[in-house]
């Protein structure tokens, strides 16, 4: 009864999302007018692209957000490294941008494809993927359906699985086994992700750790820091990065509440959202303080509060302007942003108890006391000064925090040899392609010689 209940639940999301493509258009034209949007690229968000596909084996890639696509950076550039082609799909305008500047403008990307069966279907049918590959969490029933239905391997890396997902996919076992079946490989974060996955049905489960505890050090325009650095001239300097909505307020309030004691300091805020820098700058200065913005490259004077960092691509930047950075998304959001680039950077990592997101990250940097949790702004307030008036203190955190990314690296490595059976053959058969001579060139491994595993009972 339960997998007839399962069949029966991704059947009618199979129709209603039929029903709902027609109006799809609306929401997709709403979501550009708030700038959620390229309205330019809005047909690629059902399926339809204007990039032809190239010749030869093809991986596409998917990475919801900032966050997973920097963390599938380095392995995408191994991909391109050996030959083989990659189309990266991201759903957000500033992944888009990000995935422009860290992986370069000759990256194929595309927005992906709504969850509806005629838009994944023109995708597929336009970029025929030999391997698809997900980051982290993104599970889109029509998505694994079609995938399914065409033979093409999916891989779920870096997966993680947090506690409340798991608890809604426990309530729908029949509907998780049906979906988690078809996952030819899972790549888990941590032994708790690659249980959860397995109780859910997937199989194989590995544990390769983290990969965004294995990204490159974030890069720096060294002109630029060396130009800022110098406005800053040695000012006591905080930042709260990634920060949601809420927590702009609570930076607000703390730099006041500090500046009775450091007249000279200077906090950084850097939003999650650089769309929602407007009105976090007017609700600074509805505060009386003087802010800076990056983007509109105004200068840093000894009077400003407050630069923001309303850019996209240059963490690098402000995390090594800063002694201690304030992660987000963990005091007034749920799940936290992940703190190992802020640790990286060598920063005294804070942050809030919400942190389920990044579970694993959080424990070994609190275990070796390279980070510290606050609970509201007073005892951020509070623990800000203490680490301001205590540089060695300050200093001994940084150092803990760039030990434990240091011991947390070899997810790449680890990813890499799980994606091997699945990649191997791309790799022969793009370098025989490559030693093909002129005409029209033909795939050189036939459907046989190409590992599959489809959906057992969906066309």
């Amino acid at each position: 009864m339960s997998e007839l209940w399962a069949k029966a639940a991704l059947q009618t999301y199979r129709w209603l999302g039929a029903a709902a493509f027609p109006f799809m258009g609306t929401y997709v034209a709403f979501r550009a007018s708030r700038g959620k949007e390229e309205h330019s690229r809005r047909r690629e968000r059902y399926g339809r692209s204007s990039v032809a596909r190239p010749d030869g084996p093809l991986i596409w890639v998917h990475a919801a957000s900032i966050g997973e696509t920097g963390a599938v950076a380095a392995l995408i550039q191994r991909l391109r490294g050996i030959g083989i082609e990659v189309v990266l799909t991201t759903g957000t305008v500033t992944s888009a941008s990000f995935a422009r500047e860290r992986l370069g403008p000759d990256l194929l990307h595309q927005y992906v494809p709504l969850d509806i069966k005629p838009a994944v279907s023109r995708f597929l049918g336009h970029w025929k993927p030999d391997l698809a590959i997900f980051a982290e969490s993104e599970i889109w029933p029509m998505t694994i359906l079609e995938l399914g239905a065409r033979r093409i391997p999916q891989i779920l890396i870096n997966g993680r699985m947090s506690d409340r997902s798991f608890r809604r996919w426990q309530k729908r076992m029949a509907l998780a086994e049906s979906l988690f079946e078809n996952l030819a490989h899972v790549a888990a974060q941590t032994e708790l992700d690659g249980e959860r996955f397995r109780a859910l049905g997937a199989r194989p489960v590995t544990v390769t750790g983290n990969l965004k505890a294995d990204v490159a050090v974030p890069p720096v325009d060294e002109e630029e820091l060396r130009r800022i650095a110098a406005s800053i001239n040695g000012r006591p300097c905080w930042a709260a990065v990634s920060t949601h909505d809420g927590e702009e307020l609570v930076a607000a309030r703390v730099h006041k509440a500090l500046r009775r004691y450091r007249k000279d300091l200077l906090t950084v805020i850097v939003p999650r959202h650089p769309d929602r820098a407007p009105a976090i700058r007017n609700m600074l200065e509805e505060r009386g303080l003087v802010v800076a913005s990056r983007s509109a490259g105004e200068p840093l004077t000894p009077g400003t509060d407050v630069f923001l960092g309303d850019t996209i691509g240059e963490m690098g930047l402000y995390l090594r302007l800063a002694s201690i950075a304030f992660v987000g998304k963990s005091l007034s959001g749920e799940g936290g942003q992940n703190p190992l680039e802020a640790a990286m950077l060598g920063a005294a990592v804070l942050s809030g108890p919400n942190v389920s997101n990044f579970a694993e990250a959080y424990e070994r940097l609190i275990a070796a006391r390279g980070a510290r949790f606050v609970t509201d702004e007073t005892s951020l307030a509070k623990m800000l000064h203490h680490l301001l008036s205590q540089p060695r203190t300050c200093e001994a955190m940084a150092r803990a925090g760039a030990r434990v990314v240091s011991e947390m690296g070899g997810a790449l490595d680890r990813t890499w040899a799980a994606l091997d059976p699945y990649v191997h053959p791309l790799r022969v058969e793009a370098a025989l392609r490559g030693d093909a001579q002129g005409g029209e060139r033909e795939s050189i491994l036939t459907d046989a010689d190409r590992p599959r595993r489809g959906f057992l009972g969906w066309k």
